[in-house]
């Protein structure tokens, strides 16, 4: 398992706060801004300087310590009162991302644990909250191992939106497997624009270049050509929410690729920590999907009272679990996913 080939942190916990790497301003410009309180972090968060599921959810766990912090050094005594409402601000800021429920939820577990007599709670919050940081680039790292054996063979590497370090605590997700592959055998890597944020565009070709990891931008619209072509062999993604029988949500434009590669006999893979799992939804249909503004698809031109035209900004889609051919995790891998096939991860 090689992170030789891995030099991006999106965050860094230090005694000043959080630091979030603003991922708006990439590539041209690399800013870290520090943030003290649950409020600003909510805030990074909604607003997209903080994106990816796994690194939701290790900002979330950062953003309780700093909101416990504050509680108790303004009341000892009643540091726990309003703290559900600052988890709750942090739940609110990306919906779909089950990552993010699932570390509120780990942190609210220490924070039961504590006894009202016990002393400041920051020392135990923060060790939970860099304990599911380190977790999470070792599940990465994982995963990374497990899914670059399926990739032996293959010359091609298609990925969509971003799935690396920026995207997680560390090494990444989808992108963790395609630098694990391409360390143990040169293969030609693919990236999608990701529109409409450019995610691929802005940051995972920025990503694999401080990386020296040689790749090709793509159009989105280009995807099915190339798969056309034939040169590449597998669709590689990560995931926001995999819902029980293994359909699975993700950036937007996934679900199409998936129909493209299945058309172009192209493999699909979908690479996750089992966080990502939400065990409580059977099925994709029961996903919400988040909607941004549509703003960020209309030119000011056309978003005046006048304009006649408007705008549908879905940020996610579902992909079936039938036009996935494995689902890759830290505690193992699911070929051809299904109910029963996904409930051999939990044994």
């Amino acid at each position: 398992m090689n992170s030789s080939v891995d030099t991006v942190r999106p965050l860094v916990w230090t005694h000043q706060g959080l630091e979030v790497l603003d991922q708006r301003r990439l590539p041209d410009e690399v800013v870290y801004h520090t943030y003290q309180s649950v409020d600003q972090v909510a805030e990074a968060i909604a607003s997209m300087q903080v994106r990816g599921a796994p690194a939701i959810g290790i900002a979330a766990a950062y953003g309780v310590v700093l909101a416990a912090r504050d509680r108790f050094s303004r009341n000892p005594l009643s540091w726990r009162d309003g703290l559900e409402t600052d988890l709750g601000v942090l739940a609110a800021s990306r919906p779909t991302a089950v990552n993010l429920f699932w570390a509120l939820d780990r942190m609210r577990a220490v924070i039961a644990a504590l006894s009202d007599s016990s002393p400041n709670p920051f020392e135990p919050l923060e060790k939970e909250a860099i304990a599911i940081h380190k977790a999470d680039i070792e599940a990465n790292l994982m995963m990374g191992h497990l899914g670059a054996r399926y990739l032996q063979n293959a010359s091609g590497i298609l990925t969509h939106c971003n799935t690396g370090s920026l995207a997680t605590g560390g090494y990444g997700t989808a992108l963790g497997v395609i630098r694990s592959s391409v360390a143990e055998r040169a293969k030609a890597v693919y990236a999608t624009e990701t529109r409409p944020w450019s995610q691929g565009a802005r940051l995972t070709i920025w990503e694999l270049n401080q990386d020296k990891i040689p790749a090709t931008l793509i159009a989105d619209s280009a995807a099915a050509l190339l798969m056309q072509s034939g040169r590449v062999q597998w669709v590689i993604v990560g995931a926001d929410r995999i819902a029980a029988n293994g359909d699975t949500a993700n950036k937007i434009g996934t679900y199409a690729l998936s129909v493209a590669a299945r058309h172009h006999g192209v493999k699909m893979m979908v690479v996750a920590p089992m966080s990502t799992i939400d065990w409580k939804t059977a099925s994709g249909q029961e996903i919400h999907i988040e909607e941004r503004d549509s703003a960020e698809l209309l030119s000011e031109k056309f978003r005046g009272k006048e304009s006649v035209i408007s705008a549908w900004n879905p940020v996610f889609d579902v992909t079936p679990a039938g036009l996935i051919d494995v689902i890759v995790t830290e505690k193992g891998v699911v070929e051809n996913p299904s109910m029963e096939a996904m409930r051999h991860l939990l044994g």
